[in-house]
């Protein structure tokens, strides 16, 4: 199956390659582009989901006109960008954005409704999750008593590492801290009643913030599957992990094909980049088209 691996154009400056996006420096704004790689397990594979790229960006691009949080997006329409790309139009279409230029924080801020992946692994463990001490016999993907929110501290290699408030305030101030904070709790409220209209719950989902003219902004992407866990609500039932509108097809593949998880990863089957292409086409027309 066909997916877009890569995206270069010939005479705009590359800023940096992400796990899936491009992003590319303008001058006064930068140029996002979604590639359809995947990654798991931080590891960056071989094959293309094909549309992926497309969903992500359109996704985020309804987010971050619907929340009621500052965020950098400018505009999805290719229509708007500047004429020296005029020749890409065919290529961005679709999966592409010009957004603000910020200072990234070093830390992304992980928030979870429910008790799920990692989070649920831990309170196996020792019954907490991060500095969250929580009731005792509580069963796989449970709604939690509250919203938590765990910071992580970014890594250019490797795991995130997970942090507390205070070691953020040690990293970021107590201002921005504090309005991260409150954004991050605020977009998931805002986003998991919307979802649930549409027969989608949002188990936990990641932000990331950046600092433009002294103020915090949602940056990078908002509520979608590769930053979000969606469950189907008709499917939810506490006890069991419900399926996903994300890659949770392609980590259950890996998992089961004895891979060490090590560098390079390996080709996945048609079978599963079609299967999961349509769950994240799934989530976008479940959350935009009705």
């Amino acid at each position: 199956m066909s997916g877009l691996l890569s995206i270069d154009l010939p005479g705009v400056d590359k800023l940096r390659s992400g796990k899936v996006r491009e992003v590319f420096d303008l001058g006064d704004c930068l140029l996002i582009v979604a590639t359809d790689r995947i990654s798991a397990f931080d590891v960056i594979l071989p094959d293309a989901i094909p549309g992926k790229g497309e969903v992500l960006t359109q996704l985020s691009a309804f987010w971050f006109q619907k929340i009621q949080v500052p965020n950098h997006f400018i505009t999805s329409n290719v229509a708007e960008f500047p004429p020296a790309l005029n020749r890409f139009t065919g290529l961005l279409q679709g999966r592409s954005m010009l957004v603000r230029k910020t200072d990234p924080l070093p830390i992304e801020w992980v928030v979870r409704g429910y008790l799920a992946g990692s989070a649920w692994k831990e309170y196996q463990v020792n019954g907490s999750v991060s500095a969250f001490q929580l009731p005792a016999n509580l069963r796989q993907a449970t709604r939690l008593p509250e919203v938590i929110l765990t910071p992580a501290a970014k890594s250019e290699h490797g795991h995130d590492q997970n942090i507390s408030l205070e070691d953020c305030r040690k990293l970021i101030g107590n201002h921005v801290t504090e309005q991260a904070r409150e954004f991050s709790l605020e977009i998931y409220e805002q986003g998991s009643l919307f979802a649930r209209e549409r027969g989608i719950i949002i188990a936990d989902t990641k932000f990331e913030f950046g600092m433009a003219n002294g103020s915090v902004i949602l940056i990078d992407e908002c509520l979608t599957p590769d930053s979000s866990r969606f469950w189907p609500a008709d499917q939810y039932a506490p006890g069991d992990s419900p399926p996903s509108f994300d890659k949770q097809i392609v980590r259950d593949y890996l998992e089961r094909s004895g891979w060490n998880k090590i560098p390079p990863g390996p080709r996945l089957p048609d079978e599963i980049l079609a299967r999961t292409s349509l769950k994240y086409r799934e989530a976008l027309e479940r959350l935009t088209f009705q």
